[in-house]
């Protein structure tokens, strides 16, 4: 069963209708006791990055989802902001991460981008492969993901990329540490690449 964390953040229901069109089963999560029984789990998220800390954190299942994650090894998937917050900290505020994938958050320096690309970053982009890892099987040639973003997730060991897209620079836009896993661009929007990736998360 595939739990979807709602603590106020993310578009929840359209990972919802994915999974219900392909037949696996997955349900929204708003507490502690509805955890139980998970073994997967999407953390997604928009917004500010302490705004979504904060919520997670008041939300009633951090404690829970720290073991789960931490000590049961329960794979689990944060999107966009969610992906943000498996860092130690962000430069776009002052809260404490979830400190899962050892990292911070960075925002995109504006003298790398070209008059063409704007803060946020926003629309289609390709993304680089750095890895077979599983997640990322049977996507197409060259693989194109929607994003919105004006940070990204820079990983202290290099091994935890496996997939980078470029915005000026290089970023890690999927990542991975054991079960947890983080992805900058919404697969949620990305159809039939992002529909795959949401597949590869469920059939781990």
């Amino acid at each position: 069963m595939i739990s979807i964390v709602n603590y106020g953040l993310g578009n929840i229901k359209a990972f919802a209708n994915i999974y219900k069109n392909l037949n696996i089963a997955c349900k929204v999560v708003s507490s502690a006791e509805d955890l139980a029984g998970s073994d997967r789990i999407i953390i997604p998220g928009v917004g500010a990055f302490d705004h979504a800390m904060k919520s997670l954190n008041n939300s009633g299942m951090r404690e829970t989802l720290d073991k789960m994650v931490l000590e049961d090894k329960v794979p689990v998937i944060g999107v966009c902001v969610g992906m943000q917050m498996l860092a130690k900290s962000s430069e776009e505020g002052i809260e404490k991460g979830l400190e899962w994938i050892d990292g911070v958050v960075k925002r995109f320096d504006p003298e790398k981008l070209s008059s063409k690309e704007p803060l946020p970053h926003m629309g289609w982009n390709n993304v680089i492969i750095h890895s077979d890892n599983r997640i990322l099987k049977n996507l197409t040639d060259d693989p194109r993901f929607y994003f919105l973003h004006s940070y990204y997730f820079e990983c202290n060991n290099p091994q935890n990329v496996i997939a980078k897209a470029k915005y000026g620079e290089e970023f890690a836009c999927v990542i991975n540490s054991e079960n947890i896993y983080g992805i900058q661009c919404h697969p949620e929007k990305s159809h039939w690449n992002g529909i795959q990736l949401l597949k590869n998360f469920g059939e781990l």
